[in-house]
């Protein structure tokens, strides 16, 4: 890839849907935490890059050695994602058309190869691109009492995934006008779409689950487990 490459993982949250005694991101899963199985697979993709880890500041888990990169920094989380991500950009000292990718610490079931084609995708297209799997399952809307008002229908629609990649310049503002407005972004994708972009998504394993409940731990050992014989 002819131009540099950041990564930024926002790790500050504390995962209070997992009912543990730490945040989620240092919990065990294949003899090492959360966060370091994440981090190993976005090494073993991209070795070169250059890490910005979005941290609490009172996180008295974390320890230096979970981290393989040789150039990385932490920088303070914020009170939202968009927070910690606008943090990250703010401190990192990339230049304009660098490729930022942003990864979901909870995602540790990742493939380097996916990585490696999320890159590539947001090198080559100004409105950077998305990890993402197709909507497989019938959708429903549902009312606010809970019940089923119709079925969507799901051609077109897609998961979102992560990493998600863009220009440097081209996230940043998108970012900081959504942080200015007070607008609500749930992925940095969503805040490049309400500046008129149209990031390319990209088709990505349906194995890449986001650790949110007690049952998915075991899931992705599993998950991890049968990757292992196959990467």
């Amino acid at each position: 890839m002819n131009v540099p490459v950041w990564l930024i993982v926002p790790a500050a949250g504390q995962g209070r849907r997992m009912s543990a005694d730490r945040p989620k991101q240092y919990l065990p899963l294949a003899g090492e935490t959360i966060l370091a199985c994440t981090l190993a697979r976005l090494h073993a993709a991209l070795p070169e890059a250059k890490l910005v880890l979005c941290l609490d500041d009172d996180d008295a888990w974390f320890a230096p050695g979970q981290v393989p990169f040789t150039r990385w920094q932490r920088v303070a989380g914020g009170a939202e994602r968009m927070d910690s991500v606008l943090n990250a950009l703010r401190a990192m000292p990339a230049n304009e058309h660098d490729v930022v990718l942003v990864h979901d610490v909870a995602r540790p079931c990742v493939t380097p190869q996916d990585v490696r084609a999320l890159a590539s995708a947001a090198a080559n297209n100004a409105d950077g691109a998305l990890l993402a799997m197709p909507v497989a399952d019938t959708m429903k809307r549902a009312t606010s009492d809970g019940s089923c008002a119709r079925t969507e229908p799901r051609e077109g629609l897609w998961h979102a995934l992560t990493p998600q990649g863009f220009p440097y310049g081209r996230l940043r503002r998108a970012l900081e006008k959504a942080q200015a407005s007070g607008a609500r972004v749930t992925d940095e994708a969503s805040a490049v779409e309400a500046l008129g972009g149209r990031p390319r998504l990209v088709s990505g394993r349906r194995d890449n689950l986001k650790v949110t409940h007690p049952d998915d731990l075991a899931l992705a050992t599993a998950i991890l487990a049968a990757q292992d014989d196959r990467l």
